[in-house]
């Protein structure tokens, strides 16, 4: 790409890709948790839409009622965000344990469900109407030089590692994903790990829908579609074993800064958005050859 794409190793399109990594990176995390768990999460793209739609649309509620506390449209959209995400991530981690529903499946047909309300609450138009401050503080929005959403992603980042390497949930989450039976006899209470494993995980995407919003300043329903994919790819990348039991925080950190990179400079050799697709696919499959061998 610094052959062949103009401007590619300058500071400010390395900037910009920070910039725009920011996104994926949150429900990478997400989804790191998940496949250490020995799931998988297909679910994250839509929570993400979800999530835009009817946050978007209680902050605009909340701002024409009290157009003087745009702090409390914020929190009143921003919570109504997550509790969706406890929602789903619940029910797809209760369908994976207590029925026994394959995690591909449950999260696959969850995102199916969840893509309908978010067209039934949206209409398939964009929502207006939201605070201003939203955009200017956690869209557009900096502290010490360093873009507000980049922060939001440094302290997850920083919360995972700790999480995933220095507490005891962490351990019981590589020790289900490596081995759940014996994990059980070990005492692990398997079903609880999964379940909130898929709770962070839609909690992430949460995040990373409110973030987008903010970014966008309205209430999208087709924002997220590729995020599966590119979660999944930028954790195999990462050396994440989809069999359960392997995955580090900052690798996937690497990973998701490959395929923003691989995206960016396609961009920039004005390559379109099909044959970007095609190429996040191909480095999957590939990141899978090389993981099997």
């Amino acid at each position: 790409f610094a052959w062949q794409a103009p401007g590619f190793l300058t500071s400010d399109n390395l900037t910009t890709v920070a910039r725009q990594s920011v996104y994926l990176l949150i429900v990478a995390l997400g989804q790191l948790i998940v496949l250490i768990c020995g799931g998988l999460d297909l679910s994250v793209g839509t929570v993400v839409a979800l999530t835009s739609v009817t946050s978007a649309t209680v902050m605009a509620m909340v701002f024409a009622a009290m157009p003087d506390a745009p702090g409390l449209a914020i929190a009143a959209g921003a919570g109504v965000g997550l509790a969706i995400g406890v929602v789903v991530g619940v029910v797809n981690g209760l369908g994976s344990t207590w029925l026994r529903i394959p995690p591909f499946m449950m999260t696959l047909g969850m995102s199916s469900v969840l893509f309908g309300i978010t067209l039934l609450v949206s209409g398939g138009t964009p929502i207006y109407g939201l605070p201003p401050a939203l955009g200017q503080v956690f869209g557009f929005g900096e502290w010490a030089g360093v873009p507000v959403p980049a922060l939001v992603a440094l302290a997850l980042v920083a919360l995972t590692y700790g999480m995933l390497e220095w507490t005891r949930f962490g351990r019981h989450l590589y020790a289900t994903g490596g081995n759940a039976r014996a994990a059980e006899l070990s005492g692990v209470r398997t079903h609880r790990v999964i379940v909130l494993s898929f709770v962070l995980s839609s909690v992430m995407a949460v995040l990373t829908g409110l973030l987008l919003t903010a970014r966008l300043d309205t209430g999208e329903a087709n924002i997220g579609a590729s995020l599966p994919l590119e979660s999944i790819a930028a954790c195999v990348i990462a050396g994440v074993s989809l069999a359960g039991g392997q995955g580090r925080t900052l690798k996937v950190l690497l990973g998701t800064l490959l395929i923003m990179l691989v995206q960016n400079g396609l961009n920039l050799m004005q390559v379109g958005a099909y044959a970007q697709t095609m190429a996040i696919g191909a480095i999957l499959i590939v990141a899978m050859a090389l993981a099997r061998h």
